[in-house]
């Protein structure tokens, strides 16, 4: 109980950090917050002394940061959060009705994802309830460039053509149901890859469990045991599912941004640059609130699907060792990655031809021109030195702390639910304001933010490995805990978030490419791939090559993390008690030898 107190205390001191750091945006920016609203109010307007010095007076700002993060704070207690700096309206409505929007939104974007998830896991489930799945090749190239298409790109392009060209759906602005089908599944898609390709990592485990090996002797429907090797699946992922309920809500800003959309991440993102700070801070305390419901509700579910098992210590792995991955498949999209890379690097990036301005792909130029006749094979080449390069080390700097955070999910849920509460264009803003605009600005935010679904895909691992019948017995054996982390712990909780890790390695390079779309990345001229997606995208129904290869790159990238995620699998030795036969799974006569531990009441 005194633990749940404590926790439920530095959920609370972390958000009222976060709020208030917030608050000091301005401060931080060393700007004069005068100076930057009366420019969100009247762009002509001289900023004169007499000015600046009566919206100071208007703002109640004379008194300083303090002044005015104890005045908003007060005013929160009893249910007021103040006035808009820019247009003077109440702001507690506007922001209700922007979350409203923005959970509709995240709603129906969730059941796209769900869907696509189901889709991708549908192979899986229907091999392993006819016991086949020892012949199962391993996929996923499609749920990997679904999964690497830029949220933006895929708004922009549905936006044009099922929008504008087809006329089949409205493409802009939020009057009704209908608008949302386009971002939903701009948003949807690529998350229910992610969640997918998770899925279908941990499925066969389950169907190689004692429980599903006894079912079908018992003469189980294999429809019957493919759902319980569902529900066995799914609160190890549910962790993760939460994150992206929020990452959906107020993350969804580039796709907010294309279709005019009045939500959550958007108004939260116009009133940071505009420093409207009753309205950032109040969008920032929603989102806070959401992630610690959205946190709490995930963790109910799973403890109610997994029963009593957790608690008793009756669980088996999910994660045996078992035979990596054929490596053909990463040695052809790494060798394809590697071509394009090569080729480009031996041409110049910033050589313009006006003349040669959008022209199609030719022999003298692969990938075609962009707007100002520069050579796209050459930017796309020259790009991935700085998007490659960085979005790797984020991606281990981001798996180092999430592993070692995860194994203290005492101190990192808390962290984990006040870090993924905030948008990272919002963190890129706070970046920015702290050390200055620069090119280690959008690393850094990404980087804030790219560890928390590793520490809480590896803390809720852990927490049903330790649960484990082979860990009681282990323990029995008088193992200490040391040991048990090193040869138990490590090995079967490892390799899964390795290969989580690779999958959202194409996901950090995303997020540094929404920055540049944004402008709050890279800038012209250089190659990054965000900004390349972020020039040509106006140019994409003219000239679509122009954003189909970088995102084509991006794909591939995505097509190379999955597939060579399939070869982090532990290997089965010739005394390991959890040796399969020859179609996969273990013989039916040991599993009824041992006790079934899931879902037992």
């Amino acid at each position: 109980m005194w633990q749940r107190v404590a926790g439920a205390g530095w959920r609370i001191l972390l958000a009222v950090g976060l709020v208030c750091g917030v608050g000091l945006l301005p401060w931080l920016t060393r700007t004069d917050p005068a100076y930057t609203v009366l420019k969100a109010r009247s762009a002509e307007r001289e900023p004169t002394p007499e000015v600046l010095a009566d919206i100071r007076r208007q703002l109640g700002i004379d008194g300083g940061p303090l002044h005015v993060l104890t005045g908003w704070l007060g005013g929160l207690v009893r249910g007021d959060a103040g006035r808009s700096w820019i247009s003077g309206a109440d702001v507690l409505p506007d922001v209700t009705r922007a979350l409203g929007v923005s959970l509709l939104l995240m709603g129906v974007a969730l059941l796209v994802a769900v869907l696509t998830a189901g889709l991708i896991c549908a192979r899986t489930l229907r091999l392993g309830a006819r016991r086949r799945l020892g012949g199962r090749r391993g996929g996923g190239s499609l749920s990997a460039v679904l999964a690497s298409l830029p949220e933006f790109l895929v708004a922009s392009v549905l936006a044009t053509v099922v929008g504008v060209q087809l006329g089949w759906l409205p493409a802009l602005g939020w009057y009704g149901p209908q608008w949302t089908l386009l971002p939903a599944l701009a948003l949807g898609l690529p998350a229910g890859a992610v969640l997918g390709r998770l899925l279908d990592d941990l499925l066969p485990g389950a169907f190689g469990e004692p429980w599903a090996l006894a079912a079908a002797a018992r003469g189980l429907t294999g429809r019957s045991i493919a759902r319980q090797a569902l529900r066995r699946c799914v609160p190890a992922l549910l962790p993760n599912f939460g994150l992206f309920v929020v990452g959906l809500t107020g993350g969804a800003v580039a796709v907010e941004q294309v279709f005019d959309i009045p939500g959550l991440g958007r108004t939260t993102l116009q009133a940071a640059l505009a420093q409207d700070l009753p309205v950032l801070q109040s969008g920032t305390l929603a989102l806070v609130l959401l992630a610690g419901l959205a946190t709490g509700a995930t963790r109910v579910a799973a403890r109610l699907l997994t029963g009593p098992a957790l608690r008793d210590g009756a669980l088996s792995s999910l994660h045996r060792p078992a035979p990596p991955a054929g490596g053909l498949l990463p040695l052809l999209y790494g060798a394809l990655l590697l071509a394009v890379v090569g080729f480009g690097l031996t041409r110049d990036p910033l050589a313009l031809d006006t003349g040669q301005r959008l022209r199609a792909p030719s022999l003298d130029h692969p990938f075609g021109t962009d707007a100002l006749g520069r050579d796209l094979l050459a930017r796309v080449g020259h790009g991935a030195l700085d998007t490659l390069a960085l979005a790797a080390a984020i991606s281990a700097a981001a798996l180092l702390a999430g592993v070692l955070l995860g194994l203290v999910p005492r101190v990192s849920a808390p962290l984990v639910d006040t870090v993924n509460a905030v948008p990272p264009v919002l963190v890129a803003l706070l970046v920015t304001a702290v050390a200055g605009s620069g090119a280690a600005t959008p690393a850094l935010a990404v980087g804030a933010v790219a560890w928390a679904p590793l520490a809480a895909h590896t803390s809720s691992l852990l927490r049903q490995e330790r649960a484990t019948l082979h860990i009681t017995a282990t323990k029995g054996l008088g193992a200490g805990p040391v040991h048990l982390l090193r040869h138990e712990l490590l090995p079967a909780v490892v390799p899964p978030v390795l290969r989580h890790a690779l999958l959202r390695l194409p996901g950090v390079a995303l997020a540094l490419a929404s920055l540049g779309f944004l402008g709050l990345g890279a800038q012209p001229p250089s190659p990054e791939w965000g900004l390349l997606l972020a020039e040509n995208q106006p140019y994409a129904e003219r000239a679509p090559w122009a954003v189909l290869a970088p995102a084509a790159v991006l794909a591939l990238l995505g097509a190379l993390a999955v597939s060579a995620a399939g070869g982090l699998r532990r290997r089965p030795t010739r005394s390991s008690p959890r040796q399969t036969d020859a179609a996969g799974q273990r013989p039916v006569a040991e599993a009824e030898r041992e006790p079934a531990g899931f879902g037992a009441r």
